[in-house]
């Protein structure tokens, strides 16, 4: 299979012009792959196989030339005329090309980064903490802007929200062939180490190949638990104190490494995987104790793994490196302990007191995860004590490199880490939580309770004894869905009393408020302000500094008023809550629930932090990173790096004084167009997803009903069992499903016509030039734009027999394509975006090539298929969601 990079293009998107020059590293990269894929397929056993895919692959590239839409008519006519088998099998080879395709962009885009880091400083490199912290200073003194860095807070929580189409199995191939990859350009050209190479790349395309890409069943909370637990294995855990150095060797200079460190650990990592009980019967407390106890063996032993390692290596002689006092006593409260343990690390370092104390530290580790009592730690605290007096006894000998070297590196792990690895988060819905108070009042605590109430009580019971094992730190945020009134949280605290029967032994709880529709968004002060009314909310600002944290959801308030109503909504409840914790003198964390998906608030999460609204972010981020986009964000330890700096980098910099003024002073400067948008674009939203009988036509013209069956989640796609109104449906599967229909609605419908309406071009332009909020709208819904495909979207609208809501969507895409064009100034979406442009152009015929199998697919099931037919169809259906996933990457 090879591949055509460097063509002219036309397409169905209005997008005419050379397709920019893709750099030669990259194209040679895509050749190999899609050389080494296209041998495969001849292996295979069918000779025609491969000249079938490079049939339908030459016709989906010509459908973007002069004769597009003959090209395109054919394409679709000879997908039509295969087999079901070959249907199946030119499915899978797209797929797989996606995957190579995206390992050659990550492994190219990493090849970029390092180059930048070898040509230039850290300072001068964009989007950098080192950068941000420059601005910062020069606008608020370096002193003020250094107490600011030490404040820092990134949280990243990881979810399982079932967008991951791709199977671990696939994921794992993928990461070795990255590293056959990276062993590769470091090969002289030719020879045998070359021929070698290739050998082992074509053995495990072969191997992706014949894996099925489709999960046999669906995947438990506990499966979704270890598939981060190998992300957090792969990188997190050096990549984090990773960042902390190299941000602590610009800010010493050339005393980096030699004096204390000034970097403090920024980075906590959350989960909801195994916490997430809303809407998932399977996840329950037992769940959520097996997620707390695999989390915390896997920090753990990694932990222990650091410590044993660094205990050997410090080889510093007694007499050159003598031990302080307080080195000594550790030994002796080591020897107290166990008198084994300490014989056998002395004996292994004769004369080296400090390798002898980190060889205990080591075994003392091991202990706390196979739950030794007498020689455990009991809170990471303890742990990082004793790393400390080790590498004050290092310091006070003279050794300030072996102290700040990779024992530095080993205390900012357990800083960021502890014994429990991240925050495991509790979500529920407060209906539940209603529910089960009502039961417990007509039945009492020890009555006769439905299943879900008494689980409801032993999450709690969970809560409690993973903070007596790992520490309060380990579980303690507790996420209540569709908070709609006070007695919402009030019910979090009472029921937690209740499990316990009394507030003295229930565990600590923060409870959090998570609005989300348009109308709770609204209400959200005033629900927070009667909160503070609450005793047990009394108590905790009273216990924690003042600390308040309040969820905003991207997904249900776009799918309730739109993509362009929710966002300002979003942005004008982040100012009044940001105002009523000033007034209140609260510490406040904003906790944005995004997804990838550009309908789910997806998009650089840099960029939306730099157009948050004045004292919104104050140094503190916190957002979910869902699905995929764990793995496209974290899986390299590269970009993980890089992402982790950028996000950080800009919640420095959102509170500089010049970034809150020119965000204040935008959003009133462009307070009418605002409004104007809002009330617009809202009005065109509810005329399409009111009308009569839409919720069943979107499931007729969108593989929403198949993407139910893909087994890539634990999580259900709807709330009900069918789909009767959006409000049975989730906000994923409604973006998913736009998505693999090629329209993405969710990402831009009813922007057209308000920007129409408002009709004032060079006032748009203007907003686009001086408004961070509307430049990232505008910007973010190009992006969806250009993953759309006015051509392939007819084509699903048209399984429905509603020819004025097909017509309604198309005049909207076209519209809305239209007027944001001229607000860019671009000739297509992503003109102005080099790479992003050309990355996306490239792909386009090739997911369009996929679309039309899954068409093939969704015509056959309409028509009423059954038996054997209909589940060849569902699964010939399910292999292409899998590759258009692939294809077009932000998702879900």
């Amino acid at each position: 299979m090879t591949d055509n990079l460097s063509s002219a293009s036309t397409d169905g998107n209005g997008r005419t012009g050379a397709r920019h020059e893709v750099p030669a590293p990259l194209r040679d990269d895509v050749r190999l792959l899609g050389r080494l894929l296209g041998t495969v397929l001849t292996e295979s056993g069918d000779p025609a196989l491969l000249d079938d895919v490079e049939h339908l692959r030459e016709l989906s590239i010509r459908a973007y030339g002069e004769h597009a839409d003959a090209a395109l008519e054919e394409a679709e006519r000879l997908v039509e005329g295969f087999s079901h088998e070959r249907a199946e099998q030119v499915a899978r080879a797209f797929t797989v090309y996606f995957h190579l395709a995206n390992l050659a962009e990550e492994h190219h885009r990493v090849r970029v980064l390092h180059d930048r880091e070898a040509e230039l400083a850290p300072s001068v490199v964009d989007d950098t903490l080192p950068e941000a912290f420059t601005q910062l200073a020069d606008e608020v003194g370096h002193e003020e802007a250094l107490a600011r860095l030490q404040r820092l807070e990134f949280r990243p929580v990881l979810t399982a929200h079932p967008t991951e189409a791709r199977r671990r199995a696939i994921s794992a191939s993928i990461r070795r062939l990255s590293g056959l990859l990276t062993e590769r350009d470091s090969l002289p050209s030719g020879g045998a180490s070359l021929a070698e190479n290739e050998r082992k790349l074509l053995a495990e395309i072969d191997g992706m190949w014949r894996t099925s890409p489709i999960r046999a069943a669906k995947p438990s909370p506990l499966d979704e638990v270890r598939t981060a637990m190998s992300v957090f294995d792969a990188t997190l855990f050096t990549v984090f104190p990773t960042v902390y150095r190299r941000l602590d060797d610009w800010l010493l200079a050339d005393k980096a490494g030699h004096d204390r460190p000034q970097a403090a650990p920024f980075v906590r990592l959350g989960t909801w995987i195994g916490g997430d009980r809303d809407g998932n019967p399977n996840v329950t407390a037992e769940t959520t104790r097996q997620a707390a106890a695999i989390a915390a063996d896997h920090a753990l032993q990694a932990l222990e793994r650091a410590a044993q390692r660094i205990g050997r290596t410090l080889t510093l002689d007694e007499q050159g490196t003598p031990a302080s006092d307080g080195l000594r006593s550790l030994w002796q409260k080591q020897r107290q302990l166990s008198e084994a343990i300490t014989a056998e690390a002395a004996a292994e370092s004769p004369a080296e007191p400090h390798r002898a104390v980190m060889l205990v530290v080591a075994r003392r580790i091991a202990a706390t995860r196979l739950r030794d009592a007498d020689l455990a730690y009991t809170v990471p605290e303890q742990l990082e004590t004793d790393l400390k007096v080790v590498q004050d006894s290092l310091i006070a000998a003279g050794a300030p490199r072996a102290a700040y070297g990779d024992l530095q590196q080993l205390v900012w792990q357990v800083q960021t880490f502890g014994f429990h690895l991240a925050e495991l988060e509790v979500r529920q819905h407060s209906q539940v939580h209603e529910a089960a108070l009502a039961e417990i009042a007509e039945h009492g605590v020890h009555g006769a309770l439905s299943d879900r109430t008494r689980e409801v009580l032993d999450t709690y019971r969970a809560i409690g004894s993973i903070q007596q094992r790992y520490g309060v730190r380990a579980a303690r945020r507790y996420i209540v869905s569709f908070t709609q009134k006070p007695e919402h949280l009030a019910a979090v605290y009472q029921l937690a009393e209740l499990a316990f029967e009394g507030a003295d032994d229930a565990p600590v709880i923060d409870a959090i408020p998570l609005f989300e529709t348009f109308a709770d968004l609204e209400a959200s002060v005033e629900i927070l302000e009667a909160s503070l009314e609450l005793p047990q909310v009394q108590r905790r600002l009273a216990e924690n500094g003042r600390k308040v944290e309040v969820m905003l959801g991207y997904s249900d308030s776009s799918k309730d008023v739109g993509p362009v109503s929710a966002t300002l909504a979003l942005h004008s409840a982040q100012s009044r809550i940001a105002q009523w914790a000033q007034r209140h003198e609260i510490n406040l964390t904003l906790f944005h629930g995004r997804g990838g998906a550009l309908g789910r608030g997806g998009g650089p999460a840099n960029r939306a932090v730099l157009a948050q609204p004045p004292g919104s972010v104050d140094g503190r981020f916190k957002l979910t990173e869902q699905g995929e986009v764990i793995t496209a964000r974290y899986g390299d330890p590269t970009i993980a790096a890089r992402h982790i700096e950028q996000v950080a980098a800009a919640t420095l910099l959102a509170s500089a004084p010049s970034v809150e003024r020119r965000n204040a002073e935008a959003t009133a400067r462009f307070a009418d167009v605002a409004a104007a948008l809002d009330a617009s674009s809202r009005e065109h939203f509810h005329a399409l997803v009111r009308s009569e009988g839409f919720p069943q036509w979107f499931s007729e013209v969108t593989p929403l009903e198949e993407v139910g069956l893909l087994p890539i989640g634990s999580r259900p796609a709807r709330r009900g069992l069918s789909v009767e109104s959006l409000e049975d449906l989730r906000a994923i599967p409604w973006v998913f499903s736009w998505s693999q229909a090629r329209i993405n609605l969710a990402g831009w419908y009813g922007l057209g016509t308000s920007l129409k309406e408002f009709g004032d071009l060079e006032r748009l332009r203007e907003a686009h030039r001086d408004w961070p909020l509307f430049a990232t709208l505008i910007d973010n819904v190009e992006m969806s734009l250009a993953k759309a495909d006015e051509r392939i979207a007819e084509r699903y609208l048209a399984l429905g027999d509603r020819d004025d809501l097909a017509a309604k969507i198309l005049d909207e895409l076209r519209l809305t394509r239209e007027w944001v064009l001229k607000i860019s100034g671009n000739e297509w979406p992503l003109a102005g975006r080099r790479v992003l442009g050309r990355a996306v152009q490239l792909r386009s015929p090739y997911v369009d090539a996929l679309s039309l199998l899954q068409l093939r697919a969704l015509r056959g099931l309409r028509s009423g298929a059954e038996g054997q037919y209909k589940d060849g169809l569902q699964h010939l259906l399910l292999l292409t969601v899998n590759g258009v996933a692939a294809g077009l990457q932000n998702t879900g």
